[in-house]
């Protein structure tokens, strides 16, 4: 993604909000974009082994325009090293992106909760107040949008399927999930001055739309959400706090980069 060079000047007060704002998504994007990539060869027919490891390239691309932002407005490192040198401690993504992808209904319902609420932020954010985030936005969103598609397609067809153990199964991965999913939806340092000012909504405006959106795309189906109310988020990965399951990962991804971080590809 070729994002503009051109200065934007961000005053002092929206620094640190916005900083954590775009390294959450770029490290959901980055972390989610490797736990799909491991579906390559193992997908149960062909069709479903190509389409998560074209997502998984995808969000990469998407993970690189956003640390691509930090390191052109913000004064980040250079988006490789941003992505691959720090500690675990210092990720921000949700605790959904770092499980393992399991069977392949986990891996279908972690894809339907996190693209579903990434279309509905690009679709905000692409009439961000901040340009450069919009002008990503709005191109992230178009590939978003067919994501969700393939999501819907498939949570559809196992849903109304006539396997009582698929949709049994299913429902089982959305039931085990749901909090992991409403984490993704932690509250944000300073995110209240960055809806103020037109640049990102605080979490909560994006979960309860993101809540109506997904009772619609199961509406039919058979299958259904857990009451909201009464399951506890699972918050801590935007601050810091991390499953046993991400360092493993980051030490797996980033192995052939430590080998010589100043290789040129």
């Amino acid at each position: 993604m070729n994002i503009p060079h051109k200065s934007f000047p961000i005053d002092d007060a929206h620094r640190e909000p916005l900083r954590h704002l775009l390294t959450a998504l770029a490290d959901d994007h980055l972390i989610l974009g490797h736990r799909h990539s491991e579906w390559t060869g193992l997908g149960p027919i062909l069709e479903e082994d190509i389409a998560f490891s074209s997502i998984a390239q995808d969000q990469m691309g998407h993970a690189l325009g956003f640390y691509s932002l930090l390191h052109e407005h913000l004064d980040a490192p250079d988006p490789d090293i941003h992505a691959f040198t720090r500690q675990e401690t210092d990720f921000s993504c949700c605790q959904l992106v770092e499980w393992p992808i399991g069977d392949y209904d986990f891996s279908l319902t972690r894809h339907l909760f996190f693209d579903l609420a990434a279309g509905l932020r690009m679709e905000t954010l692409s009439l961000s107040n901040f340009k450069p985030l919009a002008q990503l936005a709005t191109k992230i969103r178009g590939e978003v949008k067919y994501h969700m598609f393939h999501a819907k397609t498939m949570v559809s067809q196992l849903g109304k399927s006539s396997d009582e153990t698929a949709r049994a199964r299913m429902q089982t991965a959305i039931n085990r999930q749901f909090g992991l999913a409403l984490g993704m939806f932690e509250p944000r340092v300073g995110e209240q001055l960055l809806d103020e000012a037109n640049i990102a909504p605080i979490e909560s405006k994006w979960r309860d739309r993101w809540l109506e959106a997904l009772n619609a795309v199961l509406d039919g189906t058979g299958l259904h959400i857990p009451d909201p109310e009464r399951i506890e988020p699972v918050y801590g990965g935007r601050r810091g706090y991390h499953t046993e399951y991400l360092q493993p990962l980051l030490n797996e991804m980033t192995e052939v980069f430590r080998l010589d971080p100043q290789a040129e590809w």
